[in-house]
């Protein structure tokens, strides 16, 4: 079993099947090493009656503050097509200096450099770094790190700092951290109208033109502009809907999904108000129409300062580079965190994340391990 090299600890949790929600072996492989390591380490499942089971990992060495954790995920996403992959998506293999495998930038290659560096830097002499590991980001995230967070702050602990290791760079490592994440904030508008045959008109009523015109309406203006720390916010229609398969039916109901990525001019309940306001603008008072709303995540900002500082001092030293500080992207477990303590995301390339052949080259599997050692050696000084 690896103990402290990052590569081989990578290795060793690709090859673990944790296709969301199966832990797969890698919280097991994780906590056997952390536990090596003299890691006080607890599996936490969590159930809910609507979502699949899920294992979690806390695991820390020290006590009191500061308190440091890293914050990450074991499950990934399905390889998809096994058979185009040049690599087995579960092997762990290393072919002209590159690692291979799903989850090898997303993000099983952070969580071992994690692990590496925290065993390398051992035991603070004052203060805690512990590990906040989920299996259910790439699921819905119901029964991993929300409730996570909230199971170890009744056990007392309070975390002061976090580094989340989602890939964040762009091209290269050091490119970019994360210091925010836009919101994100989902529904399905249904108009509802009376089914009838298509040379009948007059004996129904098609909701499609009406659901069209109120989807006009949605994407006929910008949501605004962008501000100092993030881009503008995007409405985007991501399916649409009738049920009806025959060409000689007006349907009964017409559906659309849409998604708002929104930034801190907004909040999830002013863009309720205002989808609701444009839809009745299109489509009148009368209209028979719902909106069914799925939970939302925040816009947040982690504040420039001292720990954004030493975490893009750390990346630089040992990159060469200065990363951007972005709030750009999709959402992550940080905004669970951020309601706990500052968050900053950094991990490794993106580019190859979710696809056949996932793969980071090894250098960056290491050069990863050193950053966030440096981080521990800064935080800890």
């Amino acid at each position: 079993m690896p103990r402290s090299n990052a590569v081989e600890i990578a290795q060793a949790l690709i090859r673990c099947p944790s296709v969301t929600p199966a832990e797969g072996g890698a919280l097991e492989t994780l906590g056997r090493i952390l536990r090596d390591a003299g890691y006080d380490v607890h599996r936490v499942p969590f159930s809910d009656a609507n979502t699949p089971d899920i294992d979690n990992l806390f695991a820390k060495t020290g006590d009191g503050a500061p308190h440091f954790v890293f914050a990450g995920h074991t499950d990934v996403v399905p390889p998809g097509d096994t058979a185009s992959w040049s690599h087995s998506p579960f092997s762990g293999d290393i072919a002209n200096g590159e690692l291979f495998g799903r989850g090898a930038c997303d993000m099983k290659g952070a969580i071992a450099a994690f692990a590496a560096a925290a065993i390398q830097f051992g035991k603070p002499k004052r203060g805690t770094i512990s590990f906040l590991i989920t299996g259910d980001e790439e699921g819905p995230a119901v029964n991993g790190t929300r409730k996570l967070l909230r199971w170890a702050r009744e056990r007392g602990e309070k975390f002061d700092h976090c580094i989340v290791g989602e890939p964040t760079n762009v091209n290269a490592l050091g490119d970019m951290a994360k210091i925010g994440r836009r919101g994100s904030l989902s529904g399905t508008l249904i108009f509802r109208g009376l089914q009838g045959h298509v040379a009948y008109p007059h004996l129904a009523d098609n909701p499609v033109p009406m659901l069209l015109r109120a989807l006009s309406a949605l994407i006929a203006e910008p949501l605004d502009r962008g501000t100092e720390n993030f881009d503008p916010s995007n409405l985007e229609i991501t399916a649409l809907e009738t049920g009806n398969r025959a060409f000689n039916v007006i349907p009964a109901e017409a559906r659309a999904q849409f998604n708002i990525r929104f930034n801190d001019l907004h909040t999830a309940d002013s863009l309720r108000e205002l989808v609701l306001q444009r839809v009745i603008a299109a489509a009148g008072d009368d209209a028979h129409f719902q909106i069914d709303w799925e939970p939302s995540s925040d816009c947040f900002l982690t504040q420039r300062g001292a720990f954004t500082d030493l975490v893009a001092g750390a990346i630089e030293e040992a990159t060469g580079v200065a990363p951007k500080l972005s709030t750009s992207g999709g959402t992550s477990d940080a905004r669970f965190i951020k309601d706990y303590c500052p968050v900053v995301e950094f991990g490794l390339v993106g580019q190859t994340m979710h696809k056949i052949d996932e793969r980071v080259p090894v250098s960056d599997v290491e050069k990863l391990t050193q950053i966030y050692l440096r981080v521990l050696e800064r935080y800890f000084a």
